[in-house]
């Protein structure tokens, strides 16, 4: 989530601000496959993401969502269509205690209503028709470093 706020705040090159990101912030070895495509996906599929998580808000455009608020639930919408792996619900409770924890006040309930309204769109079968994560071609290309070393993934870091 941190690297997707930073990203959010800076619009600037994303492999930049990425890069800057994991030399600040250096991701574990295991840990890294995980965010990479966390990131990646997130960052691919906005385009896709945030209308839906605009459609069940209440009258609020995701740019005037809280950052904290909008990209926990990028996260947990990118996690409900793109990644089986995960319960939905799993992904929704790990959003309201990021929001609980580093957004305001009431965006624990914000970000609760919002995801679960798009949780049950999704198992109701009325989110369809996305492009599976994978089949992406705006790449980030990330160069990444780990502990100080250049390292290289699928992503061309």
């Amino acid at each position: 989530m941190q690297a997707l706020f930073y990203m959010d705040m800076q619009q600037d090159d994303p492999v930049d601000m990425l890069d800057r990101y994991c030399i600040c912030f250096p991701v574990s070895k295991q840990a890294y496959p995980f965010f990479a495509e966390l990131v990646q996906g997130v960052y691919d599929k906005r385009a896709e993401i945030d209308p839906i998580i605009e459609r069940h808000s209440d009258n609020w455009k995701i740019g005037r969502m809280p950052c904290v608020d909008r990209n926990v639930m990028r996260i947990a919408v990118y996690e409900m269509i793109y990644r089986d792996d995960i319960p939905p619900k799993v992904s929704i409770n790990e959003a309201i205690d990021i929001g609980k924890k580093y957004g305001a006040e009431d965006s624990g309930a914000f970000i609760n209503g919002i995801l679960d309204a798009i949780r049950i769109a999704v198992e109701q079968g009325r989110l369809v028709g996305f492009e599976s994560a994978e089949k992406s071609e705006n790449h980030l290309h990330l160069k990444g470093v780990e502990h100080g070393r250049e390292k290289s993934d699928s992503f061309g870091r």
